[in-house]
């Protein structure tokens, strides 16, 4: 046996993974944190199309200038994000984006901010680069919203980073303007990076999304394709940053990636440029769906707040064998320990299933979990 580096020592495989591969036939999948749409016609069309005109050449290692220069027109849009198509990344999925942030910025001795509960891929990145994790409370009586008070109580001289992930995954919580707003001034008064992870931005309900880059320079704003248009496995997603922090985060990104997938790319570009109907007509579907997984999770008992973006609910459930429980039964969900200590007591769903099967899935847990 060779040892391997001492770095994977802090890593483990993922939770989700797991129960993804362990999920018998059959079994409904709430375990998943994938669209179950199609990608959109136009963007085949367009994939298919650069294939026969074979794009399928290394692009520019950032991407294609055409395609950065819409990405740099969306952040002006949608985000009040002033940029330069040279200071736009295109990168294989969001996971590359933080993954390069991580090994760009943080090293052995730095303290980085992570909401607790979160993703659990932020504290991979975060270990493989050597810094130190600091948790950030997000309480369920702040429907797990981040709070810039709490934010504020974490700050030492060794804060180097804090992570946004806003809607959220694994709550769907949705951050206040004023708390976005608050924490982009504490990073400017006290120096550090905001990693703004904002992959489900278009997926959020009755609310308005905000980004910290609109309101400081220290902030590398990190977004993709994967679950606004269905795109999981075509991997493509980008960043920016301001020119000093874009240099690098290209150093790690050219010499690990050299370019996104060109393909890919092309229907990356259709999508910012084609028709949103399908962008519309997938969020109003989710919205529908949250609707039926809070209103079934509360009357079985299991308090669940109304979350207002992405496509998961984090219901308090405190029996330590409901999700065994459930994947017995038929139905596979994640246990909310895997995101966080304050994940503990909790479970999370994600209703990026079809409207049927999450009636099924609630019928289930109903019949053979709560009263089995």
């Amino acid at each position: 046996m060779i040892n391997p580096a001492k770095r994977t020592n802090t890593i483990e495989l993922s939770q989700i993974r797991k129960m993804f591969e362990a999920t018998k036939p059959g079994a409904i999948n709430l375990g998943i944190g994938e669209p179950d749409f199609n990608v959109p016609q136009n963007i085949k069309d367009a994939m298919k199309k650069s294939i026969d005109d074979n794009e399928t050449q290394y692009t520019p290692n950032k991407g294609y200038i055409e395609l950065r220069e819409k990405i740099a027109e969306k952040f002006k849009k949608d985000n009040g994000i002033i940029t330069d198509p040279e200071n736009i990344i295109v990168t294989v999925g969001a996971s590359e984006a933080l993954y390069i942030s991580a090994q760009a910025f943080m090293e052995a001795g730095d303290e980085i901010l992570l909401p607790d509960p979160s993703f659990l891929l932020y504290e991979s990145c975060i270990n493989l680069a050597g810094g130190t994790i600091v948790p950030v409370d997000c309480k369920m009586e702040n429907e797990f919203k981040l709070k810039a008070d709490d934010v504020l109580e974490k700050i030492t001289d060794k804060t180097k980073a804090i992570i946004l992930n806003s809607p959220s995954n694994p709550t769907g919580a949705v951050m206040e303007k004023e708390d976005i707003k608050a924490i982009a001034d504490l990073s400017m008064d006290h120096n550090f990076l905001i990693i703004s992870d904002e992959i489900y931005e278009k997926i959020i309900y009755d609310k308005k999304h905000y980004s910290p880059a609109k309101y400081s320079d220290n902030v590398i704003t990190i977004n993709g394709f994967s679950k606004t248009y269905a795109m999981t496995g075509l991997r493509i997603g980008y960043l920016t940053a301001n020119e000093e922090h874009t240099e690098e985060l290209f150093k790690i990104h050219q010499n690990s990636i050299a370019c996104a997938n060109s393909t890919a790319q092309k229907g990356a570009y259709e999508a910012l440029t084609g028709p949103q109907d399908e962008v519309h007509k997938m969020v109003s579907e989710f919205k529908k769906r949250r609707d039926l997984i809070v209103s079934r999770l509360n009357e079985m008992g299991y308090e669940t707040v109304n979350v207002e973006g992405a496509f998961y609910v984090f219901p308090k459930i405190e029996d330590k064998n409901f999700v065994k429980k459930a994947a017995d039964a038929g139905v596979v969900t994640v246990s909310g320990a895997a995101f966080g200590s304050n994940g503990k007591g909790h479970v999370r769903m994600s209703y990026a299933n079809s409207y049927e099967n999450i009636e099924k899935a609630m019928d289930i847990l109903e019949e053979r979990v709560v009263n089995g």
